[in-house]
């Protein structure tokens, strides 16, 4: 096991740990959380032995095998399927002990070099490392193509698939969903569900913690607390604890002060001095509870948009992709012909596996791209609050964030699109206080800022110009978890439109009603939640792991097998009782009673449901005219309509389930 007894551990002048202390047992999945800055990517490089101890006993057991992902880029033309396999050290030393015993003539070290080889797993070597590609979202025609050929975010994919490949007892991630769509984390998940030796994570995705942790470290105060369970069970526990704490500290407090006035009024009393010196021993002795210091929390908000246009936006036989590589050539299309509207107060979760056009439809919609054909018709008063992926790419790193909202005021000038904002320097030292950017950090050059501070910036930035339709792609990347609680709450209280890709799956329940699904070149709404959208995830990777072993006659390993037949207990009628005549009277009265208790309720659920099918009936039409070409008034109007449409839905769906429970519930008490 992995022990930590009484350790400090510094970094530079700063204590990240002191007198710490905890254990970790062989095969437990645990998650490290805490504040940024707390340490815990410092306590990895104790692990990994990049960093020593200043005080204290550690110990990780020598012959564990340690695994993790490389943060350095890869800067290489080998091919990818190459790249994954060299992670595996155990089959690399295998075959560098084969190439030297050939070279020696030995037949003896031969024999053995090559039966370490096939133990080292050789002969499927090529077929693990690509399962491990492809489940990271890569296409089959890339696992070929040399590492130097993909941008950034691939190559680091491709590291994980590495630390993946390689054979270990301990295997350290370090934010390992932070370059990952859905598709790619669901599987992720998965794999690491299979794993079997010990494993530490670092993540500021709690659905991730939650599938994959069993236990949780806590380092806060340069202490180590354990919890026993997953992310959702160490916040329940430690609330409760410092519900606890704050009990016992405020009983304490009286106590003290209780002994302190004795103290301070017979003191100097001759008749009750040895009582009130009694006094001042038990408060010497008393072990000293302290106060309860959460940490503060992070808040922000939207204002309210100047304007709410409905629709926002509709589009006609739209095509979205890019423009032509050449001159002359033809545009890529990657989503084709979508005609679809988007409401004032529309919730909705662009959903997709990787490389479907997620990212194209949003930066379309964003203007930063042109539509390949069809017409996008914006709503009069549109204002577009666009967080890109590459967005932090796009901050100035010479520049400090008061430089960044001043050029911001500047630019909205210029456009006219200044409604009331705050503009003075002052009111711009302000707002950005209210993103924790205070003091000194506003003339801080954003280069030396960390991903967590750089996307604050960005929601600032967007805050400031007062969106009414917001388009997020990938917000929470290098978000930590209490930021991310923030935007899924500002979110929740905005009052315009939100279009989100998130691979978090905690702000896309937080915040969405509704899911578009773009796959196979087109958008279509998608008829589930998101747990039915990871069923489809894995259903989609089990069909490509399928083709890709077909591809591979030479490594097939026989059929799959056939479904195990799940076997469906049925509970035991109840043994039959002989019942007086009295008893079925009263049974008999009973059902009468209850089905004249039910009548009314029933038909009121059959009018709900009657009327419910027919406003749907005409939301569908009214969706259908926004689709289509129209004036600005009649687009107003139907949008109008619709919105009206909505609410009535809602509020009979909220009654049918009053009706339903209330049917429920008297026909189980009946």
């Amino acid at each position: 096991m992995i022990t930590l007894k009484n350790l400090v551990l510094r970094r530079g002048t700063k204590v990240l740990l002191d007198g710490a202390s905890a254990t970790i047992n062989p095969g437990e999945k645990v998650g490290l959380v805490g504040r940024n800055g707390a340490g815990k990517s410092s306590l990895f490089g104790l692990l990994n032995k990049t960093l020593h101890e200043d005080k204290g006993d550690f110990y990780v057991p020598a012959q564990w095998r340690m695994a993790q992902v490389a943060q350095d880029m890869p800067e290489t033309d080998m091919p990818a399927t190459q790249f994954v396999i060299e992670g595996d050290v155990t089959l690399l030393a295998a075959q560098q002990e084969v190439t030297a015993s050939e070279e020696s003539n030995d037949g003896e070290r031969m024999a053995h070099a090559y039966m370490a080889l096939h133990d080292a797993g050789a002969h499927d070597a090529p077929a693990r490392a690509q399962a491990l590609i492809l489940g990271l979202g890569f296409r089959t025609d890339e696992l070929d193509n040399p590492v130097n050929s993909f941008s950034g975010g691939w190559r680091m994919r491709l590291q994980l698939a590495r630390a993946l490949m390689c054979p270990s007892d301990l295997l350290l991630l370090d934010e390992p969903t932070n370059h990952l769509d859905l598709d790619a984390l669901v599987w992720l998940e998965a794999w690491l569900k299979r794993y079997e030796g010990t494993m530490l994570v670092i993540s500021h995705d709690r659905e991730f913690l939650d599938a994959v942790t069993d236990v949780t470290i806590h380092i806060e105060r340069a202490q180590l607390t354990r919890y026993g369970g997953n992310y959702s069970k160490f916040e329940d526990m430690r609330a409760e604890q410092m519900a606890l704490q704050a009990t016992a500290y405020s009983k304490q407090q009286e106590k003290v002060a209780h002994l302190q006035k004795f103290i301070a009024r017979f003191k100097a009393k001759a008749s009750k001095a040895k009582q009130a010196q009694s006094r001042v021993k038990a408060l010497e002795r008393m072990e000293k509870i302290g106060p309860v210091l959460a940490d503060a929390d992070f808040t922000f908000e939207f204002s309210e948009p100047q304007n709410l246009p409905n629709p926002m936006l509709a589009m006609n036989e739209v095509s979205f992709g890019y423009p032509p590589p050449a001159a002359g050539g033809e545009p890529i299309t990657i989503v084709r012909n979508v005609s679809r509207s988007v409401l004032a107060g529309q919730r909705i979760g662009i959903l997709g596996a990787n490389g479907q056009g997620k990212s194209t439809v949003v930066k379309t919609i964003a203007r930063d791209l042109k539509a390949i054909s069809g017409e996008i018709i914006e709503g009069k008063g549109l204002n577009i609050g666009y967080f890109a992926q590459q967005e932090l790419d796009v901050l100035r790193p010479a520049d400090t964030p008061l430089e960044h909202m001043i050029r911001l005021v500047r630019e909205c000038t210029a456009q006219s699109r200044l409604s009331g904002q705050a503009t003075r320097e002052q009111d711009l030292r302000s707002f950005l206080g209210s993103f924790n950017f205070t003091g000194d950090q506003v003339k801080q050059a954003v280069g030396s800022m960390s991903g967590g501070e750089k996307a604050r910036l960005v929601l600032c930035m967007i805050v400031w110009q007062r969106p009414n339709l917001l388009l997020l792609d990938e917000p929470t990347n290098h978000l930590d978890l209490a930021t991310r609680e923030a935007l899924s709450m500002a979110l929740n209280e905005f009052e315009g439109t939100v279009m989100l890709v998130s691979h978090d799956r905690a702000l896309l329940r937080a915040v969405c009603d509704e899911f578009w699904l773009v796959s196979r070149g087109g958008i279509a709404p998608f008829d589930g939640d998101l747990d039915d959208y990871q069923r489809y995830l894995l259903d989609m990777a089990k069909q490509s792991r399928e083709a890709q072993r077909q591809e591979q006659k030479d490594l097939l390993r026989g059929n799959v097998a056939a479904p195990a037949v799940v076997a469906v207990t049925v509970a035991a009628p109840a043994p039959s009782v002989n019942r007086s005549s009295e008893q079925r009277k009263q049974d008999s009265q009973r059902r009468q009673q209850l089905t004249e208790q039910l009548r009314p309720l029933k038909k009121e659920l059959e009018q709900n449901e009657k009327r419910t099918a027919a406003l749907s009936q005409q939301k569908n039409q009214l969706e259908a005219r926004l689709s289509q070409p129209a004036s600005p008034k009649d687009m107003a109007d139907a949008g109008r309509e619709l919105k009206a449409v909505n609410d009535q839905i809602e509020t009979l769906e909220l009654r049918w389930l009053e009706l339903t429970e209330q049917i429920e519930g008297a026909s189980a008490n009946g």
